[in-house]
């Protein structure tokens, strides 16, 4: 059927030209396609010799030949060389064919078709382009038309698909896809042929004959056209991605891991709780890695215990410490998790709660991978069985915690149903995420046995029981940091000192950890070796400060010497420190208190200066000169004398209590005095036992050191009843002592020593005063003023010293557990003058009877009879020895000093004799044969101890003897000096 359309085909792309020859070897017919190729109009080129109108002159000859064969009837075919038009010098080439033809007359005329040779060898090339893409290239290729079935497509699209290339002509998207794919594809191909806008990249998913692996492809789709310039279908090239999108997903999941284990990194082991780490790796896996996730820790690792019971074959008891899920709000039993049942009916199935310890049976998968420290990957069971026992899991990796080649737990990390499985990827993420759990949990279990450790060491090396001191009520706390910080080297100590004097010591080795723990011990040790020698609190440090300069040092190098100190530190080639010894640095406060004159030495170490409350005014910082820190060197110390009134209070501590992150010093110092001014009203009544303080830190209890509380005396302190309770005591004279030292002797005046009237207490010798009632042997203690002038105490120092402590800790609330805390607190109750005999003897031979006589005398006031005769034989020799040796040694301007003897009652009676030697007395073994050197091996026998210590104008020699007991038999005199024979 005839119809009007446009040319298509081959010739919309190569320009074929016609034209007839006549008879006579002329142009008689010229078509237009004709002259677009040479350039010649048909005016121009009819009734011309085609030879001369298109030929160049020298080839005209052989034309002319050619020609008038092609009139004799035959067909031909060649190449022609022609003027190319535009171009009077140009050439072209056209492949004419002439087919003969006759007019009608008979006369041989000719048909002439001629193409340009380079158009033909343009579309060779391209068909063979084509061909070579359809049938080499490893790209799959097809072409469909408008109607959207396929008209040609490649060899690789064939062999994709399984057909031979033939069979896709015709075929539309739904024979070769899915149909939702085949949807996507054919809307894809209808909006190329109407916009012209390609389409790249667009990705099917579809099966394929020849694999049963779903298939991924990219397709891209491009509109066609004629040579005309309209549409006549749509090309679409097709790339198997399958592998591609593997890799990609490969690509994805390390990417993924990769995460994981960066937020690993930073998530797990922020803490050093065993729990809140088992939590964070929860948090990690869930649901990012897992479903369900459940952490079991070995509950004897949980406890302290370094090698529990069934550790090795996996039959230990474990405690679950976190779980977490993403599909279920409570635990499921995941796998064979068992407990002994509460009846004694064996094991039993159950899901385990978090803090729950229970057992695996010893053929599970749990077991087995705590045995082995293998990963087991145990798939899911099948839906027949209840959710409750695990039917909803797709699968579960058990995978072992191991750190240091040690097994510490197992966590379980579980997908349901729906999920994909565990890979080997997945196997060895998961192994990492518990190695490094693992880890973090075994240093947090590490620095838990070492804080512990340090703690016990730091409390067994802190004050025992309740410290007590003469003239001096004692209350003190000691807090440690809390689990997140390391044990600190804060200390204190109350050391008793000869003659009812009193050490305090606050100190704070500056570091952490056990080696700080250490080094407060040294430290300690060396404070209360010291404080026995009876040294001056100046000197005590200069010693301590030598001490904590040689507790770092190694080798035999002194490290006293600056120069030793200097080659050790000398750099070297690369400007660093040869120095490896450990620098102990450390900060103390030292202070002595004399009870019976209420005067405290203070000497300190670049420590926190102490705070004195006195009766009715306001808490002051003292202004103790302060050192160097001990273990710095090379500066000396200085000292502090002051007398503290009856009644006030001294506060020494430790930085932690007043400095933190939340607030500066001198804020928390502040805060540190206004709650001494100010106390909390007392919730205790006198002598009764003080509670332990709660801990303010987790998971520790505040260590609590009493006080000895006033009132009633308790059970642990030696009763001091030698006889019936007595109401009153003897009235006492006093008068002029000799040598116008005024005596406290009572009774009868002694031969040489004029009596005296009662009048004022010696100055420097505090009042009396009262605490409970009174017994025998013990001077009754009436309320009196606190101070000169300064009236009646106000009504916050009726508070205990406990009260006070625990308000001051509320006050400045310490919660923070960043540093240690210790706190001593002291009360000053300066001795009574009822318990002081003070007496100033010449030096001649009749000052031993007198002294015998008035030792006798006094203690006769006191009640205490029974101590008598010893204590006599005692001040006898003592006082003969002073006599005797008291002025070896001595300037001949300083002979002839007088002799002290003092007597000092309080929870012991302690004597003391004065003299101006400086020889040290030192106690031997006498011979059989000697007559004398038993003097001191008599004291040593018959007190409880006794001592020598230097004056700045000689030395003092002192016994002390324990107050009786009702129904004790004090030792015989007469047979311990039989027993030095």
């Amino acid at each position: 059927m005839w119809q009007s359309s446009p040319p298509g085909s081959i010739y919309e792309h190569i320009r074929v030209a016609s034209f007839a020859l006549g008879p006579d070897g002329r142009i008689t017919e010229w078509s237009q396609r004709a002259a677009q190729l040479f350039g010649l109009t048909a005016r121009q080129a009819i009734g011309r010799d085609p030879v001369e109108a298109l030929m160049p002159a020298d080839l005209r000859d052989a034309g002319h030949r050619k020609v008038s064969e092609l009139l004799d009837g035959r067909e031909w075919t060649g190449l022609v060389p022609y003027r190319t038009p535009g171009d009077p010098g140009g050439q072209g080439l056209a492949e004419i064919y002439v087919m003969p033809s006759r007019t009608e007359d008979g006369e041989r005329t000719a048909l002439c078709i001629a193409v340009d040779l380079n158009d033909l060898r343009r579309m060779e090339t391209d068909l063979a382009a084509s061909q070579a893409v359809f049938g080499q290239s490893p790209i799959g290729f097809f072409f469909c038309g408008t109607d959207l079935r396929m008209l040609r497509v490649n060899e690789r699209f064939a062999t994709v698909f399984g057909r031979p290339a033939e069979e896709y002509r015709g075929v539309l998207p739904e024979d070769l896809l899915p149909r939702a794919e085949a949807d996507r594809l054919s809307a894809a191909i209808r909006q190329v042929l109407e916009t012209g806008r390609p389409v790249t990249d667009m990705p099917l998913v579809g099966n394929v004959p020849s694999s049963p692996e779903r298939r991924r492809w990219s397709i891209s789709l491009y509109r066609l056209h004629g040579g005309s310039g309209r549409p006549i279908g749509v090309a679409g090239v097709g790339t198997d991605v399958t592998g591609r999108r593997r890799a990609e997903l490969e690509a994805a999941g390390v990417r993924r891991n990769l995460a994981l284990l960066n937020a690993a990194g930073a998530r797990i082991g922020t803490s050093l709780d065993l729990e809140t780490t088992a939590r964070e790796l929860l948090d990690v896996a869930v649901p990012q890695f897992c479903d369900l996730a459940a952490v079991d820790l070995y509950q004897g690792l949980l406890t302290g215990d370094e090698a529990p019971p069934g550790l090795a074959d996996g039959s230990a008891e474990l405690r679950r410490v976190a779980f977490a899920s993403a599909v279920s709000d409570g635990p499921v039993a995941i796998f064979d998790c068992c407990r002994a049942d509460d009846a004694g009916q064996g094991l039993h199935a159950r899901p385990v709660q978090v803090g729950e310890v229970h057992r695996y049976p010893f053929d599970s998968p749990c077991a087995g991978a705590l045995r082995t420290s293998q990963v087991r990957v145990v798939n899911g069971r099948d839906g027949g069985q209840t959710p409750e026992l695990g039917a909803v899991l797709q699968s579960t990796l058990v995978v072992p915690m191991v750190a240091r080649d040690t097994v510490v737990g197992l966590v379980q990390f579980s997908r349901t149903k729906g999920s994909e499985p565990f890979g080997e990827r997945d196997t060895a993420l998961a192994v990492e995420l518990a190695a490094r759990a693992a880890v973090c949990i075994d240093n947090a279990r590490l620095y838990r046995r070492e804080h512990e450790r340090a703690l016990i060491l730091q409390r067994s090396l802190l004050p025992p029981g309740d410290p007590e001191a003469a003239g001096l009520d004692i209350a003190c706390r000691y807090q440690p940091s809390n689990e997140a910080t390391e044990v600190g080297g804060d200390w204190f100590d109350v050391i008793q000192l000869p003659g009812h004097r009193t050490a305090l010591v606050v100190g704070d080795v500056m570091g952490r950890g056990l080696r700080a723990a250490v080094a407060m011990g040294e430290l300690r040790t060396a404070v209360r070796t010291l404080a026995l020698l009876d040294m001056e609190p100046a000197e005590v440090l200069s010693a301590l400060d030598e001490i904590a300069r040689g507790l770092g040092t190694t080798g035999t190098a002194s490290t006293g010497s600056r120069a030793a100190r200097a080659q050790r530190a000398r750099p070297d080639a690369d400007g660093r420190s040869t120095d490896l010894s450990e620098v102990y640095l450390a900060t103390c406060v030292y202070a002595v208190y004399d009870s019976v004159t209420r005067r405290c030495t203070f000497a300190n170490a670049g420590h926190l200066p102490p705070v004195l409350v006195e009766p009715g005014k306001e808490a002051v910082l003292m202004d103790v000169p302060p050192g160097m820190p001990l273990g710095v060197g090379g500066e000396p110390f200085e000292e502090l004398e002051v007398e503290l009134p009856e009644g006030a209070l001294l506060a020494l501590y430790t930085d932690g209590l007043v400095e933190s992150r939340d607030h500066a010093l001198d804020d928390g110092l502040q805060v540190f005095r206004r709650a001494l001014t100010t106390p909390a009203a007392p919730s205790r009544t006198a002598g009764s036992e003080t509670p332990t303080v709660p801990s303010r830190t987790a998971g520790s209890e505040t260590s609590v050191v009493r006080s000895r509380t006033t009132g009633p005396e308790t059970p642990t302190v030696p009763s001091r009843v030698t006889g019936p309770e007595t109401s009153a005591l003897p009235p006492r004279t006093t008068g002029p002592a000799t040598s116008g030292v005024p005596s406290r002797a009572t009774g009868p005046a002694t031969p040489g020593v004029p009596p005296r009237t009662a009048g004022p207490a010696t100055p420097g010798i505090p009042a009396s005063r009262a605490t409970g009632p009174v017994t025998a042997g013990v001077p009754p203690r009436t309320p009196g003023p606190v101070a000169a002038g300064a009236g009646p105490a106000p009504a916050r120092f009726e508070a205990s010293l406990e009260d006070i402590c625990d308000h001051v800790l509320d006050t400045l609330d310490p919660h923070h557990g960043e540093d240690d805390i210790a706190l001593l607190m002291a009360r000053v109750q300066g001795l009574p003058a009822e318990s002081v005999g003070d007496w100033r003897l010449p030096s001649d031979a009749r000052s031993v009877g007198r002294a015998r006589e008035l030792a006798r005398r006094q203690l006769e006031t006191w009640g205490l009879e029974a101590l008598a005769d010893t204590t006599e034989l005692l001040v006898s020799e003592l006082v003969t020895n002073a006599l005797r040796y008291g002025e070896v040694g001595v300037p001949p301007d300083r002979r002839g000093d007088e002799i002290r003897l003092r007597l000092l009652l309080d929870r012991t009676l302690v004597c003391e004799v004065w003299d101006s030697g400086l020889v040290q007395p030192r106690r031997r073994r006498a011979r059989d044969t000697d007559e004398g050197g038993r003097g001191l091996q008599l004291v040593g026998l018959l007190s409880s101890s006794w001592g020598s210590r230097r004056t700045p104008r000689g030395k003092t020699v002192w016994f002390e003897m324990a107050l009786p007991e009702a129904g004790a038999v004090q030792p015989d005199s007469v047979e311990a000096l039989l027993s030095l024979f």
